[in-house]
């Protein structure tokens, strides 16, 4: 397959072929290629808590669908292993719960709760054994209150993605977030996932699709933002109200900022509000299907519906409905590939970089 190449210079850049949204071929490449080397969600410290406790998670299920399991032993230690068995490749633990060990309900191969293998029953006089291989492949993490995440192969530490993020966001209470299951939700996209995240990341589109978000923002003092994994779109509260309280050690203190929308590479949106923070999750399905996640964490439930965090769900159904017209439209025979707005879409220049640096390394 052809390398994607993307100019660095955002004046001359041409958007990627329309193949990137359309062909099988790119769609299976982003596994090994994008997806694999990410750092995804897998848990809530929440599930996760107590000493002996054992979590299965599904990496990206209906496309990585990486069995993972989230354990900590005794002393509270986390650890995030592969959840198939080193025998015979049996899905070890199929249902949050505590145990004093791992085992297989197939063979009865027993683990420790760092994956070390333990025990195996009738395996008398089998030689070099047991090995380093016969321990559960022990899988990179990173927890930060309220989120586990993991890599399958990582592609840089987890600090490298997140680290920015969080240094900018050091004064906001990530430990006082509670999850609200009924106010997250998931939504079916009938477009390709690049296509969503293309969307997300620019503010182009703004004052034509969301009217309502539009009236809450100063769309001329909006900006973006560029890290080496992620960047940030800044919102600025067009009244002045409804925006967060600054520390004086934030560079941003002075601003009326009414939200932060965080893109770290290549699917995770995190948006802060002063009532919390929605973190968008896009999952691929096929090369036209998508699902994207929103997990709504309160910290403030009486600014629920106030400022640019106010109707969360009529601004992702007037999403879908362009995103799913994009992808409608770029199937056309007259179309190619587009240029960039200078000025609006350095986010989406700098997702189609990254996004063409990871496919031609394989």
């Amino acid at each position: 397959m052809n390398q994607l190449v993307i100019d660095p210079d955002i004046r001359k850049a041409h958007t990627p072929p329309v193949e990137l949204y359309t062909g099988k071929n790119y769609f299976i490449r982003s596994k090994a290629a994008v997806f694999a080397r990410s750092w995804q969600p897998v848990a809530d410290t929440a599930d996760i808590r107590l000493p002996q406790q054992l979590f299965p998670h599904t990496l990206l299920e209906g496309y990585l669908d990486e069995p993972l399991l989230l354990s900590r032993d005794k002393s509270g230690a986390l650890h995030c292993l592969s959840n198939v068995c080193t025998h015979r490749g049996n899905l070890l633990i199929d249902a949050p719960c505590s145990a004093q060990h791992i085992r297989c309900k197939y063979h009865g191969r027993r683990f420790q709760a760092d994956g070390k293998f333990q025990f195996m029953p009738e395996f008398e006089g089998v030689e070099n054994f047991p090995s380093a291989a016969d321990n559960l492949h022990a899988v990179p993490h990173f927890e930060k209150e309220p989120f586990v995440f993991a890599s399958v192969n990582p592609a840089a530490p987890a600090a490298a993605f997140f680290g920015d993020m969080l240094a900018r966001m050091h004064w906001f209470p990530f430990e006082q977030l509670r999850k609200d299951p009924v106010r997250s939700r998931d939504y079916l996209v009938k477009a390709n996932w690049a296509l969503y995240c293309e969307n997300y990341l620019e503010g182009f589109h703004i004052p034509y699709v969301h009217a309502d978000l539009s009236a809450a923002l100063d769309y001329s003092n909006y900006t973006t933002e560029l890290f080496p994994w992620s960047n940030l779109q800044l919102g600025i509260s067009r009244g002045g109200e409804h925006v967060f309280e600054l520390p004086a050690d934030s560079p941003d203190y002075g601003k009326q900022v009414s939200a932060y929308y965080w893109w770290v590479f290549p699917n995770l949106m995190f948006n802060f509000y002063p009532w919390g923070l929605s973190l968008n999750i896009v999952r691929p399905l096929g090369t036209a299907l998508t699902r994207v996640s929103f997990l709504t964490y309160i910290l403030d439930e009486t600014k629920l519906e106030l400022g640019a965090g106010a109707q969360l769900d009529k601004v992702e159904r007037e999403d879908e409905a362009i995103v799913e017209a994009v992808q409608k439209g770029v199937k056309s025979s007259f179309y190619k590939s587009g240029r960039y707005s200078p000025t609006r879409e350095t986010g989406t220049h700098h997702f189609h970089r990254l996004l063409a640096d990871a496919l031609n390394q394989f």
